[in-house]
């Protein structure tokens, strides 16, 4: 009876919590360091704030060691702030993705303001359709891709979810016209993929793909899986892998080798378990990063210097 209150009692607090829209608890800090290979780090702090404002006050963190900017971060700055809060519990490195022309210049910039981020630009599918001049805003993108910095184009792609038929031939444009970016400048591409598995590997197949390809947020199961990693593609896991309902997630994971396979948060969106619903920011990963270790039965120190290594190939060196 005891343990049902206590239960019950539970459950309540972390409705109370996704009301009030707090971040989860630290968790454990990863003894080998890791890298978030998707982040929207302006989109995290200016709807919910800096995750765990004072991390002195969390008994999980650790001090942040020695990446540029990973210290004890003034007040006035949430970027730096975020970035010190991850690195307290082991990941050290992000990758800060653009979705539109003013987010894509403000991740260039923020990438070349601190050590840590690395930066992607693009024009995300979804946002495709709705441009008044594509080509304008891919001009942007071309250029903001020149920039030292800047090591990914991305997250570009096919939705086939939230964009319906009308809006389809302007996400192929624009999915093709960033391939042919990604190609020109030697970057990673990353890839968002909705509901259009099948597409995106026709385009790819149709353009020819850049030697770097990013499964940003892996949504297929173990069959498509074999067909990206054959291919020899990245897949990154975010927490809905660690969802009661993903087991064809698990089993993508399960058939992905650790050379092919990075991990990261998308956040504030897809909270690992058991915190779904909650803020997502980048220093929940170990969350992610343990769970599939357990998942796929790899040793937990070995699963984070393989996702390091892959990040640093993709995106290279920090």
């Amino acid at each position: 009876m005891l343990a049902a209150m206590s239960e019950q009692t539970e459950t309540r607090k972390q409705r109370a919590a996704r009301r009030a829209g707090e971040f989860p608890p630290a968790p454990e800090a990863l003894a080998v360091p890791v890298l978030d290979s998707h982040t929207h780090l302006d989109i995290t702090v200016s709807e919910y704030g800096v995750p765990l404002r004072s991390a002195r006050s969390e008994p999980g963190l650790r001090a942040p060691q020695s990446r540029a900017n990973s210290g004890s971060a003034p007040a006035d700055d949430p970027v730096a702030a975020a970035i010190a809060v991850a690195a307290g519990v082991g990941v050290d490195r992000l990758v800060q993705v653009g979705v539109d022309v003013e987010s894509s210049r403000w991740s260039a910039d923020v990438a070349e303001r601190y050590g840590a981020v690395l930066a992607t630009v693009a024009l995300h599918p979804n946002e495709a359709p709705r441009l008044a001049d594509l080509d304008e805003a891919l001009r942007e993108i071309e250029a903001l891709a020149g920039r030292s910095r800047v090591r990914g184009i991305g997250e570009t792609g096919m939705d086939f979810f939230r964009t319906g038929d009308e809006g389809r031939a302007a996400q192929e444009a624009s999915f093709r016209a960033h391939i042919a970016i990604a190609k020109r400048h030697g970057k990673a591409l990353v890839i968002h993929d909705r509901d259009a598995h099948a597409d995106v590997l026709r385009i790819l197949d149709d353009e020819g793909a850049p030697d770097t390809v990013v499964l940003h947020c892996f949504s297929g199961d173990a069959d498509f899986a074999r067909e990206c990693v054959r291919r020899g593609y990245l897949l990154s896991f975010a927490g809905t892998v660690t969802f009661g309902s993903a087991t064809a997630l698990r089993e993508a994971a399960a058939v992905t080798p650790p050379g092919q396979l990075l991990v990261e948060t998308d956040a504030p969106y897809l909270t690992p378990m058991p915190h779904r619903g909650r803020p997502n920011a980048s220093y929940l990963i170990p969350l992610t990063v343990r769970f599939l270790a357990e998942t796929t039965g790899t040793d937990l120190d070995e699963l984070c210097a393989a996702i390091s290594a892959t990040g640093e190939r993709a995106f290279g060196p920090w």
